[in-house]
Order: C-alpha cells, then sequence, then structure tokens
C-alpha cells in the first residue's frame, strides 16, 4: 500500500497525463463524437478485441480490462479542465442526484478544488489527491478493517513517513515515462527478481463483478433492485437503477460499480431493518 501513491505507478500518473494533454487540444465537440465512437461497441467487445491484438503488442502496450478502461476514457473526453479530467476519472457517480432522492454530494477535499494545494506538474497533483483521497479513504480503510477484524496490526513500509517525504523528493523522471511508472522501484527490485517477474501489465485485484452480477448473483440482485421496492423505500429513483440493471443485464454495458453501491446499501439495510 502506497507505492502507486508515492512512485507514480496508476495508469492515469502516465496515460492520463499523456491523454489530458492531448485531448484538451481537441474542440469539446470533436471530443463528444469519439465518446459517441468508443460506446458504439461494449466493453466485452473491445476486450475481445483487445484479446486479439495483445500477444502482438510490446509488454508496455498490453492492457487487461481494456473494455473496462475504455469506457472510463469515455467518460472523462468532456471534460472542461484538468481538475474535472482527474475528478470523472476518479469518481462513478458524476451525479449522484439523478439516482438519490434529494441528493447533494457533500463537499470534501476532492471535489473543492479551491482547497488543492498549487502543484503545477499534473502527475504529481494526481499523486497528491490520491494520497489525501483513494489511499487514505479506500485502500487503508480496507487494510485497516480486515486487519483489526482477526486483531492484527498491520503495517504498509511504503507509508514510513521517511519513505513518503524521500519519494517525494525524487525527480518525476525516475518515476514514470510515456507508458510505465515506478519506474525506479522496478530497477531495485530487478536486481533481486527476474525482469520477466517484474515488467507485466498492470493488474489490480479486481473481481468479476459484472459477470456474477449476470449469474450467480443475478436472483439477490435482481430482488434487491426491484423497482417496487426502490418506490417503497422512496431513497432511490428506481426508474434510472432499473434502466441501469437491464443495461447490464443486456453485457453492452458494465454498470458493476454503480449497481455494486446500490446493493451494498440495500444489502445493509436488508440486514437490518428487513
Amino acid at each position: 500500500d502506497g507505492g502507486d501513491e508515492m512512485f507514480a505507478g496508476y495508469n492515469r500518473h502516465f496515460w492520463g497525463r499523456t491523454i489530458w494533454e492531448k485531448i484538451e487540444r481537441l474542440p469539446l465537440g470533436c471530443r463528444r463524437g469519439l465518446v459517441h465512437l468508443l460506446q458504439a461497441l461494449s466493453p466485452g467487445t473491445w476486450d475481445r478485441l483487445s484479446g486479439l491484438f495483445n500477444p502482438a503488442l510490446p509488454d508496455q502496450y498490453k492492457f487487461q480490462e481494456m473494455g473496462d478502461k475504455l469506457s472510463k476514457l469515455s467518460q472523462v473526453l468532456s471534460a472542461v479542465d484538468r481538475n474535472d479530467f482527474y475528478y470523472r476519472l476518479t469518481s462513478w457517480w458524476k451525479t449522484p442526484e439523478a439516482v438519490v432522492r434529494g441528493g447533494v454530494e457533500p463537499k470534501t477535499f476532492l471535489n473543492c478544488p479551491e482547497k488543492w494545494p498549487d502543484i503545477s506538474d499534473y502527475t504529481q497533483l494526481m499523486q497528491y489527491l490520491d494520497m489525501q483521497s483513494y489511499l487514505c479513504d479506500d485502500i487503508m480503510t480496507k487494510v485497516d478493517r480486515a486487519s483489526m477484524g482477526v486483531s492484527l496490526e498491520a503495517r504498509s513500509p511504503f507509508l514510513d513517513p521517511d519513505v513518503v517525504a524521500f519519494s517525494w523528493r525524487i525527480p518525476l523522471e525516475l518515476k514514470i515515462n510515456k507508458t510505465q511508472g515506478k519506474i525506479v522501484l522496478k530497477k531495485l527490485l530487478a536486481r533481486y527478481i527476474p525482469e520477466n517477474l517484474i515488467d507485466r501489465p498492470k493488474k489490480g485485484f479486481s473481481i468479476p463483478i459484472d459477470s456474477w452480477l449476470r449469474g450467480p448473483l443475478h436472483d439477490w440482485a435482481r430482488d434487491l433492485l426491484n423497482p417496487v421496492r426502490l418506490k417503497n423505500q422512496d431513497l432511490f429513483c428506481a426508474e434510472p437503477v432499473h434502466k441501469m440493471w437491464k443495461a447490464h443485464l443486456s453485457g453492452r454495458y458494465n454498470y458493476q460499480y454503480h449497481l455494486w453501491n446500490i446493493l451494498m446499501y440495500q444489502a445493509w439495510a436488508d440486514h437490518y431493518d428487513p
């Protein structure tokens, strides 16, 4: 934990930077046309196409879950500035009020750019924002809950204060190039481990929620997302949720994380107020 934030290991730290520098030069109308082009094929179709071409590509250009990444790209192409670009990259719900009745997103550090430090380099700004949001609100929270659940004291070596301070003194060109990040860590690790074990496409610890919702978890999710139930609860707007559920089941779109957010609340409510 912390390796990606400290040493610029997320795809957005190098690909995001490059993409934004290119798309900000394009008129908004052209970018919206690209959105329609990317959404013309389903994420599953893009995955199958990437499976055909990946074997012929250099390792640094190979992508896991290409369909999801292109779907994410289609959501950020209409960003009005680099702050909006980052916010779209790291958010699933752009308009939470469209699905939660009377919902208003609370003010946080992440959606208040006026509180961000004046960091001119875009990658370093993203690293800082990742540290202040994703790292502490997601990654560290999961580890803390899982370890404390079994009375285990966990430590993250990359988050040692001296290591964090040292990482910010390292020049950015030692961390990223145009196609990969964490370069200095990889060079260090190569002293001890064969490079073919290090230089591989980045892949997180994701689970196949998308296919589970269409398969073994279908009935469970269908019951929790039942439009009648949603209307009776009067918390979520039933129509957009049902529309998203149907679109996901069709296989044309992947709304796994959007639906999972709602399902986790519904499962919690079902347990405590059946």
